[in-house]
């Protein structure tokens, strides 16, 4: 079964994808802009076609030339075009009203339309749902259904699969043949998100609880990090605390002893005196010491819930909500790819602030798996029965 992957990024939204349908999975294609996002994907898909370059300059019928790739390899697409400019977390402001990268979309059909894969998985952003009216997104379904696909979407928060991060993200599905699905969830989450104001368009635990009980928590940020050692601000370790302390931590270990990227940002004197007041949100800050701020910058990630979603400066506290939970200091790089759930055999190629940059933009390997064992048939729901009305009434 083979699976094209477009604006592939590090690959690990396909690596998840690929080990939810099983063994018989394997990526073979993926592209993307950024040439080190592109080694980063071709070190975890060594047998992949990796290919750096302007999808709008690589129509399908180019690569199907070159790379001898032809559709009847190809059985799912996934991916997810850029999203900046759908964005409804600190939305980039312009003159514009349109940014040049929302059209990005249309490659991506055009890759389905030329491929005709048994199923495509096109994620993005929450704000989407509601771009230019709710215009975009319908527009998009239309597309997919003129090429014979029946699509829907939903509203998937990771932290419901698995994920130790509430990060929630758009994911369009669709199929030539059978039922659209979607994930069941296998965790339930308590804390806040962005959500939708149309509700049944969010997938809830609660129609998986009321058929079958109740599900575990969701995996907290501790949970996920608590066997790496403690490190000071600008040091690093390379041996684990300890054994694994749970499921969570062994199934990231995987088979590997040694320990990466765990090296902590060196933070200025000044920086640190404000990272030993800081707490739950910006507040915490005693008067004087910041001039400015969104209120999750300069503040501790909860150790008992999920960590809020990672932005790409998530070693950086004057940004975002990436404060250790107990430590003084910001995440380590390892740290971030933890709660991500990328495994620490994952192999991620550049500099450090470019390898910090490609975890906070990746979509979370665990959510990409829950959403290949749906296609696969396993945990699936149709997505008629996603919404807790479906399944309670």
């Amino acid at each position: 079964m083979g699976i094209l992957d477009l604006f592939c990024g590090t690959g690990g939204f396909s690596t998840g994808v690929a080990r939810g349908l099983g063994s018989h999975a394997k990526v073979t294609f993926g592209i993307d802009l950024l040439e080190v996002s592109v080694e980063t994907f071709a070190a975890n898909h060594p047998d992949a076609v990796a290919l750096t370059g302007d999808i709008r300059e690589w129509d399908p019928q180019r690569v199907e030339d070159t790379f001898d790739l032809h559709p009847a390899d190809v059985d799912v697409v996934v991916g997810g075009p850029p999203c900046q400019g759908f964005s409804s977390i600190r939305p980039r402001r312009s003159s514009t009203e349109e940014d040049d990268r929302n059209g990005l979309y249309q490659d991506f059909v055009d890759y389905v339309q030329h491929f005709e894969p048994d199923a495509f998985v096109m994620e993005n952003v929450v704000g989407l749902a509601t771009h230019n009216g709710g215009k975009t997104i319908r527009s998009i379904h239309r597309s997919f259904e003129k090429r014979g696909y029946t699509s829907d979407w939903r509203i998937l928060n990771a932290a419901n699969y698995g994920v130790p991060q509430r990060r929630e993200r758009l994911v369009m599905v669709g199929v030539k043949r059978g039922d659209v699905v979607f994930p069941a969830p296998t965790h339930r989450s308590n804390g806040r998100a962005i959500g939708h104001r149309d509700r049944e368009r969010m997938v809830s635990p609660n129609a998986i609880e009321y058929a079958v009980g109740p599900l575990p928590k969701a995996v907290s940020a501790w949970e996920a990090i608590s066997d790496l050692p403690p490190v000071l601000a600008g040091e690093g370790a390379e041996a684990y605390r300890g054994p694994p302390e749970n499921e969570f931590q062994r199934q990231m270990r995987g088979k590997t002893d040694v320990l990466t990227m765990h090296e902590a940002t060196g933070h200025t004197e000044r920086m640190l005196d404000i990272i030993r007041h800081s707490g739950q949100n910006i507040s915490s800050i005693p008067a004087g010491k910041i001039t400015s701020g969104f209120s999750s910058c300069y503040s501790r990630i909860d150790p008992h819930l999920p960590s809020v979603t990672l932005t790409v400066n998530f070693v950086h506290p004057a940004s975002n909500k990436c404060v250790h939970p107990y430590q003084d200091r910001a995440l380590t790089p390892r740290e971030g790819a933890r709660i991500q759930s990328f495994d620490d055999e994952y192999k991620f190629a550049g500099s450090r602030t470019r390898i910090v940059k490609q975890i906070g933009n990746a979509v979370p390997p665990l959510l990409g798996e829950a959403i290949g064992r749906a296609l696969r048939g396993k945990d699936a729901l149709a997505a008629e029965e996603t919404t807790p009305v479906a399944r309670v009434r």
